[in-house]
């Protein structure tokens, strides 16, 4: 390998260890995988750029053009001319990621969801800094200013968590960082000759380029000890200095003011955080009720109502704020002729739920609450003033519970085009798949309310669509039509989706957010939990108002008047409000992001003025390296994760399966129990199939040494098992997502570091995998075998056809 390409080699992993600095910054690790491969397209086209070879201006020249080819492909590809020639559409489009980004950055706590905007930010980000990197490093041979570009990706890293990166970043971009220089140094000295005595050349590649001249004063050994030595000091000095202690490294530190309390919800926008909280094994409790409502199932505590569509997010109106009235007005649209009682609910707060809107039932028809609050009539919802937050909050409010018929909602006239105008907006850049979508799935329906109920159940139960808290958050344009693609998703894919979907068939949407009934108590009390938070899509129908819908399946309740022909044993398909989930954000970052500083463009500091240097003869790297390279850098990247990886997909999968008939209650207590007994394997409790599900589950209490409330979690799950497996009517069981969590954290609790380390990284249960491809191998050659001998009778006949035909 020359010592150009050992030098494009060192820059690429350079920048992608550096790049791991931003891993605890948003939620998941796939963007780390496409950037990787985009990064070594960029490497690649400037290695055959400089075997051509160019001059250094059009090298960059030419890796930038093809850098804005690969972010219109990957990001803007349906406003592009051909999918990656960017227009001017997909630059306008690039520029609205990009502002969306830059508000999604200040709105989300850390880690934030991989909104399209924050990942369109952190991909295009690595590739710049990689761009800079190659060109110091490679085109104009100075690798040590092109420290500067990977210290600001980790600086830039490092500020956002609020001094909380972990060493280990640090310690990948300063190898990363060591590595080019090194490769630089092998290279400088390798165009010398024989100068320092014992230096030889052997063909070792990559490892032969950092392993320099043989001989125990060679330079380049010298080089590795200062450098192994200076990362040491640079490591362990922060620790031993007191001044130091939140540094570049992070930490704590003093004054963090942080305690191990936990936080609070703070952010002004309730969908902050909400995928990572989805998946959070703590439900804490963020409030208690009572309430006098004959149906506690139906009683949804709505915070805000998202009724802007702008085709990067929704989001609230900016509308005008009045004083809180004495009695609230009457709901708009709300005819005379539809069955209203009204029912009081007195609402307490814990201390550590702290938001700027007052969750209420919607609608609120009075409410009475200390402090400073104020009104927003057209979302009937209550918003703090001057600071003012929900935080150990105690009010009363009195609302109504609507119950619509079928055939009013079907009747209902046709709404204020002043409505209808502004609440079926949608806009450009809406992939045409969304409304013809919506035109296939509503097909024969012969007005709204039958298009709602065909939207609401093709998402719940007929469309095939998955509930899973891993897919990739967001709420814009592109983000619905992936949705609709791949059919997995979580409460908001489904709300924003089924509103965004009804606004172009015309009907009236919006997308509410809150929290679903909770848990009754023994004492008569109602505890909403974090796992309650939801959001759900609401629909106008003149006469009646905005109503619910509930498309998200296995979570929530369906309205009762979405069923106007409801089967005998529909009581087992209306799903417990086991909730769908939202842990408290700590406080919103002030997150300003910002690109690195413009380099300094370094010139006349190529090696050509050696003596003895040999650059002309370099012809760079060939293109077969350049592909086995990026491809090496793809498999060590993900090769060493894919067990985790598979573990947690696995996981969400037999966690989120949806549907609510019988046969998929039953699919998910079946995938429950096997995750608990996948879980216990992990952590070195093998299973043992001739035991029954009780004794199996008295075996991992014991052997896991669990706490009572994990115990129990793994009887009921074990109870749930043996209902599906012996029972005549097995009754469908609530809460399963919540006790396979609670054994987790249990067995985590009572396992060493080491046990707890190997259950993450290299869990027991992935051999599963290697027994599938075994199996699945003797099965191909078993068919093989079989298509062999009937070739072999095939052919024996055809002789025997010749020999007597």
């Amino acid at each position: 390998m020359s010592g150009r390409a050992r030098l494009a080699l060192c820059a690429y992993a350079a920048t992608l260890l550096a790049s791991g600095a931003l891993i605890p910054l948003v939620e998941g690790v796939g963007w780390l995988v496409q950037a990787a491969v985009l990064l070594g397209v960029q490497s690649g086209v400037g290695a055959l750029a400089r075997r051509v070879p160019l001059a250094r201006t059009l090298t960059i020249g030419v890796q930038t053009l093809v850098t804005l080819l690969l972010l219109t492909l990957v990001f803007v590809r349906d406003h592009a001319l051909f999918g990656v020639v960017p227009g001017p559409g997909a630059l306008m489009r690039l520029g609205e990621l990009l502002v969306a980004g830059g508000e999604d950055v200040g709105t989300y706590a850390i880690p934030a969801p991989m909104t399209d905007g924050i990942k369109l930010m952190v991909v295009g980000g690595v590739l710049l800094i990689g761009l800079a990197v190659d060109a110091l490093a490679v085109t104009f041979r100075s690798a040590a200013p092109a420290g500067l570009p990977l210290l600001a990706l980790y600086s830039v890293a490092a500020g956002l968590s609020d001094g909380g990166a972990s060493w280990l970043w640090f310690l990948l971009a300063a190898s990363g960082y060591l590595l080019l220089l090194l490769a630089e140094g092998r290279d400088r000295l390798s165009q010398w000759g024989r100068v320092f005595g014992g230096a030889t050349r052997n063909s070792g590649g990559l490892a032969d380029g950092l392993a320099g001249v043989s001989g125990g004063s060679s330079p380049v050994r010298t080089g590795r000890r200062i450098g192994v030595f200076a990362l040491g000091i640079a490591l362990v000095a922060p620790l031993a200095l007191p001044a130091l202690d939140s540094g570049l490294l992070g930490g704590d530190g003093p004054g963090t003011g942080r305690g191990s309390g936990g936080g609070t919800i703070s952010a002004v926008n309730p969908l902050v955080s909400l995928q990572n909280n989805l998946n959070q094994p703590d439900n804490r409790e963020v409030m208690t009720y009572r309430s006098n409502i004959e149906d506690p199932q139906s009683l949804y505590l709505r915070i805000l109502a998202l009724d802007e569509f702008n085709g990067s997010e929704w989001r609230s109106s900016t509308r005008r704020l009045t004083d809180v009235p004495d009695r609230l007005p009457q709901p708009t649209g709300l005819g005379r002729d539809v069955s209203v009682t009204e029912v009081r609910t007195n609402i307490s707060a814990s201390r550590s739920y702290q938001q700027t809107y007052l969750p209420l039932p919607y609608p609120a028809s009075e409410v009475r609450v200390g402090g400073r609050w104020r009104y927003e009539p057209e979302g009937r919802t209550l918003v703090g003033d001057d600071g003012q937050t929900t935080r150990g909050a105690s009010y009363e409010v009195g609302s109504l519970v609507v119950e619509p018929t079928a055939d009013q909602l079907a009747a209902a006239g046709a709404p204020p085009q002043e409505l209808v105008r502004e609440y079926t907006q949608v806009p450009g850049s809406l992939p045409k798949v969304v409304a013809e979508t919506a035109e296939q799935v509503t097909e024969g329906a012969s007005n709204a309310y039958e298009q709602a109920v065909k939207l609401q159940d093709w998402f719940a139960s007929d469309g095939g669509f998955t509930y899973d808290t891993t897919v990739t958050s967001g709420t814009g344009s592109s983000a619905i039509a992936r949705f609709l693609r791949d059919k997995e998703g979580f409460c908001v894919h489904f709300s924003f989706s089924m509103a965004a979907m009804a606004r172009t068939l015309g009907i009236p949407a919006r997308v509410a957010v809150g929290f679903t009934p909770g848990t009754m108590k023994a004492d008569g009390a109602v505890s909403v939990g974090l796992r309650d938070a939801h959001a759900w899509p609401e629909l106008y129908f003149e006469g009646v108002g905005w109503t619910r819908f509930e498309p998200t399946p296995s979570r929530g309740s369906t309205p009762s008047w979405t069923r106007p022909e409801v089967p005998t044993d529909s009581a087992s398909d209306v799903a417990e409000p086991s909730a769908d989930t939202s842990d408290e954000p700590s406080a919103a970052p002030s997150a300003d992001d910002s690109c690195p500083p413009q380099l300094r463009q370094e010139g006349g500091c190529g090696p050509s003025q050696e003596p003895g240097a040999a650059l002309p003869t370099d012809r760079g790297t060939p293109a077969g390296t350049v592909l086995l390279v990026i491809l090496a850098a793809v498999l060590v990247l993900v090769l060493p994760l894919s067990p985790l990886l598979w573990r947690t997909r696995r996981r969400n999968r037999r966690l989120g399966s949806g549907g609510r008939t019988p046969a998929d209650a039953a699919a998910r207590t079946l995938a429950a129990w096997r995750e608990v007994t996948d879980t216990a394997w992990d952590h070195g409790i093998a299973p043992d199939g001739s035991l029954t599900p009780r004794k199996a589950a008295a075996r991992i209490v014991r052997l896991g040494r669990l706490d009572t409330t994990a115990a129990e979690a793994v009887h009921r799950i074990a109870s749930s098992v043996e209902q599906v497996l012996y029972a005549p009517e097995p009754r469908p069981a609530s809460g399963l997502a919540e006790d396979v969590s609670a054994v987790r954290t249990g067995l985590r609790a009572s396992a060493d570091r080491g046990t707890r380390l190997r259950a993450a990284l290299l869990p027991r249960s992935s051999v599963r995998v290697v027994w599938a491809l075994t199996e699945r191998r003797t099965a191909l050659g078993e068919r093989w075998a079989g298509r062999r001998g009937a070739g072999r009778w095939t052919a024996r006949l055809r002789r025997l056809t010749r020999q007597h035909g």
